[in-house]
């Protein structure tokens, strides 16, 4: 399947960097003129209908994950959701981290002061986990589905077995490099909390993102101000308490809109085309990357992966790449190669063409 007609960006170039961004489609971008359009010609009285247009966001968000619409909450990105969430919990509690993950999710937790220590992110990561839990005993495990360095993805069959072995453990992810690459089903994972942005594989362009919890959670948050009345007013009369935390003030339509519509997108090219590429192009760039000895051995002994790759790359290397107008981001010591649907295997032919001829 060719998407060159659908991403004008793949026309221009070679684009492996969906880790760092997601590219617009022209089909989102036409539904943002007409939203931009009516906005232009109604003013106000665009915006009267703006609830109900937000809460079917909300309902195709609890669609789309398999979560419950009354615990979807719609937010402007991970970083500003995630200390929202830190801010309602008490102090007492003891974070598991892993060690390297994203600054957005370690950094807020470590500068509150927080009780916390790390397991390491490397080829035995889940057992890295379960000893680090048995010896530090924390109340709260938060992480990246996926490393955004190295895009190794945690065993989602270990977290369920995590959560059925510690139930009183409440797991916290970060979801911005997983959301949109498979079908998942949250309300049966193991995850308590999944917190996103929309700009990178969901495709949703930029200033947005969502919350989805297990009812249990309500228990740990802002407990402290349950007991001061709720406001009054009639425009936040439907707000519940943790409405009012995580979605304060107004909420941009065209941004909220623009989710809507990429999982629509998402939905019509359909995940069983979406997991397949994605797995096929995996596997054959781990076997192309290993066997000429560019990845860590944390990548090659692990024996599933995502589509996010870091392989060592000197400055001259690099420098060819950018010359050959393939688009890849510089992560700690190597460069960032990132596959989504829309990559196809000669793409992974272009990328290795340049290696080869270094």
């Amino acid at each position: 399947m060719n998407f060159n007609a659908q991403f004008p960006v793949l026309e221009n170039c070679t684009y492996l960097n969906t880790a760092n961004s997601g590219i617009l489609s022209k089909s989102i971008q036409q539904w943002r003129n007409l939203h931009d359009e009516e906005f232009l010609q109604l003013g106000s009285r665009f915006k009267i209908l703006q609830a109900d247009f937000l809460q079917d966001v909300r309902q195709h968000l609890a669609r789309f994950f398999h979560s419950k619409e009354e615990n979807t909450f719609l937010v402007q990105n991970f970083s500003i959701a995630f200390n929202i969430f830190l801010d309602g919990l008490s102090r007492a509690h003891r974070f598991l981290l892993i060690n390297c993950d994203y600054p957005s999710v370690n950094y807020p937790v470590e500068s509150r002061m927080f009780n916390y220590a790390h397991a390491k992110s490397d080829e035995n990561l889940e057992q890295n986990i379960l000893d680090q839990i048995k010896l530090f005993k924390p109340s709260i495990l938060a992480l990246s589905l996926i490393q955004y360095t190295n895009g190794i993805k945690i065993d989602f069959d270990f977290i369920k077995r995590l959560k059925n072995d510690y139930p009183d453990l409440l797991i916290v992810a970060d979801g911005t490099q997983f959301c949109g690459t498979a079908d998942f089903n949250f309300e049966e994972s193991g995850l308590d909390v999944l917190i996103s942005s929309g700009y990178k594989w969901m495709l949703g362009g930029y200033g947005n993102g969502f919350v989805l919890i297990k009812d249990h959670v309500y228990g740990y948050l802002y407990q402290e101000k349950t007991a001061h009345p709720l406001p009054k007013e009639p425009f936040l009369k439907d707000k519940k308490l943790l409405s009012l935390c995580f979605e304060p003030g107004h909420l941009d339509t065209l941004n909220f809109g623009t989710l809507k519509q990429s999982i629509l997108f998402l939905e019509e090219i359909g995940f069983d085309f979406i997991e397949k590429r994605l797995q096929t192009l995996s596997q054959i760039a781990k076997t192309a990357f290993t066997d000429r000895g560019l990845l860590s051995k944390e990548i090659t002994d692990r024996s599933g992966h995502s589509s996010i790759f870091s392989i060592a790359a000197d400055a001259q290397l690099a420098k060819k790449i950018q010359e050959a107008n393939i688009i890849v981001s510089q992560r700690g010591e190597g460069l960032r190669i990132s596959f989504n649907f829309y990559n196809n295997e000669q793409d992974l032919q272009q990328q290795l063409k340049v290696i080869d001829e270094n």
